[in-house]
């Protein structure tokens, strides 16, 4: 599997983040390593930061260590004992491995460790890639035994600094228009190739004053200041073709990417996104880091924060698409996951009688804690998702009259059971996820009509699926993947598991319209 590559690459890890983000993070470092042709790898474990029942329960199946000193963090010192803990657990628990390696060769820390005749117990407890200890050691299957692993750092400060906007790669055509060089750069911004300065014109004075201190802006926006224009000047504007063209002669470029607003949380990828960004900001990782020799090649720090999908642009639709296919269906959850969601939503859907079921995300604690939940007071929030589901309970009303609509993906098609099935009452039941723990708060979401995993759950679910469901970080993704299955969805737009549900329900055929994320 590794031979097929052009050696390694990793990312220093951030193990103290919940799964989701995890789960972003590592569908960027696939399309990284697969753009480079280097074989990825990723960590050997994850750390679960909740328990369902007493710390010590779960400390019975999974070694618990303090979040704080395993990760290095302060985030959680504050917190009482019980929730500074944490549960070491294989990530193969929460992404199927294998699914991957279909998709692009990967490998776990503990691999490279045993390959370079290491303890798999000597992987970093806080997921950052050791530059010495790592490569202290030859290959096993290395004859020379001298011969170590070399490394090449790109340092975080090079990826995406202020004006940077990094994309897959560079194709031909655009490097033509813009008179790329390969060799030259700023140095000390990790810059490989540049681009030569070129005259401003009306087109690209008018555009950046428009984009201000951004390098980027939706075509849309684009499209309407050209077509508010400068007085004076007339441009060529009767089609979408031609405004790209207008872009392309005068410094700016079409680039792929998906919306995820409100900073990109989300990181959701049905529903492309066409950008315009100044040319003299992008930069390609592969004409950059392909040229590379290095058996290991390093992408230091994190990137994930206030990034689209993939952490970059994409040159070319089919590319963006490309990696849509990859989050939808190769970075996915062990089948065990699907297959109790699968049976819980049989449950729910008899508790409605047969009919259609909605369900929401209330995201609570540390939300709570740090102010970002839409509302403090559990009975205003679960008041505030009841009116959503109303108003989503409306949208599925009316489907059986319109045309259903497929999330943007190749070949998607609806499922039937949109229009099959009759619409929820507005006296049915509804499915909150939720990491409230507060009893009282509890007591006062299921007044409201919320069913939770803790009601449709039996014994022998629990028998079968075995103790991770001991843990709240496993419940979640059961979670995600049975609110992927409900009817209508509606969540909070700063939560990464609201954007891991959406991208579930569109590769299960849900109608685009029944979700809402605010």
């Amino acid at each position: 599997m590794v031979s097929r590559t052009n050696g390694f690459f990793v990312r220093d890890w951030s193990l103290g983040l919940g799964w989701n983000n995890m789960r972003y993070i590592l569908e960027a470092a696939v399309l990284q390593a697969s753009l480079l042709n280097r074989t990825l790898i990723i960590p050997s474990f994850i750390y679960a930061r909740a328990c369902e029942y007493p710390i010590e329960v779960c400390a019975e199946y999974a070694p618990m260590v303090n979040k704080g000193d395993a990760v290095g963090w302060e985030e959680w010192r504050s917190l009482p004992t019980e929730q500074q803990m944490g549960w070491r657990i294989p990530i193969s628990l929460m992404v199927n491995i294998t699914q991957i390696r279909e998709k692009h060769p990967v490998i776990l820390i503990s691999d490279w460790l045993r390959m370079h005749g290491r303890s798999p117990d000597e992987e970093r407890s806080n997921g950052m890639w050791h530059r010495d200890f790592y490569h202290a050691s030859a290959s096993v299957f290395e004859e020379d035994e001298t011969k170590t692993p070399s490394l090449f750092v790109v340092e975080n400060r090079w990826y995406d600094p202020q004006n940077v906007i990094r994309v897959d790669r560079i194709p031909d055509d655009m490097k033509e228009r813009g008179y790329w060089e390969p060799e030259g750069g700023n140095e000390d911004a990790g810059e490989r190739g540049h681009w030569p300065v070129q005259p401003e014109t009306k087109v690209s004075e008018h555009l950046d004053a428009i984009a201000g201190d951004n390098a980027f802006m939706d075509f849309d926006s684009a499209k309407q200041a050209l077509q508010e224009g400068i007085t004076g000047v007339v441009w060529d504007l009767s089609s979408d073709e031609k405004i790209i063209n207008l872009l392309r002669d005068n410094g700016w470029e079409v680039l792929y990417t998906y919306k995820a607003p409100w900073g990109d949380y989300t990181k959701t990828v049905v529903e492309p996104l066409l950008q315009v960004v100044r040319r003299s900001a992008i930069r390609g990782w592969v004409d950059e880091y392909a040229r590379e020799k290095a058996d290991v090649l390093l992408l230091a720090g994190e990137t994930h924060l206030y990034r689209k999908p993939g952490a970059m642009r994409f040159t070319t639709r089919e590319r963006s698409y490309d990696f849509q296919d990859t989050v939808l269906n190769y970075i996915v959850s062990v089948a065990a996951y699907d297959v109790l969601a699968f049976r819980l939503a049989q449950r729910m859907r008899a508790r409605v009688d047969g009919r259609l079921w909605m369900g929401a995300h209330m995201r609570r604690g540390d939300f709570v804690r740090n102010g970002w939940a839409m509302e403090k007071d559990p009975k205003i929030h679960v008041e505030r998702v009841k009116d959503r589901l109303a108003s989503g309970r409306q949208v599925l009303e009316s489907l059986k009259q319109k045309r259903l609509v497929p999330y943007d993906i190749p070949g998607m098609r609806v499922s039937r059971e949109f229009v099959e099935r009759d619409a929820p009452w507005s006296t049915d039941p509804f499915y909150i996820a939720t990491d409230e723990r507060d009893p009282e708060a509890l007591r006062i979401i299921a007044e409201h009509g919320a069913v939770f995993l803790k009601d449709l759950l039996t014994m022998d679910d629990l028998r079968e699926f075995g103790w991770p469901l001991l843990l709240t970080d496993c419940r979640a993704v059961v979670e995600q993947h049975l609110l992927a299955r409900s009817a209508y969805f509606y969540a909070h737009i700063l939560s990464s598991v609201a954007g891991g549900i959406v991208n579930l329900r569109a590769a299960a055929g849900a109608d685009a319209r029944t979700a809402l994320v605010d």
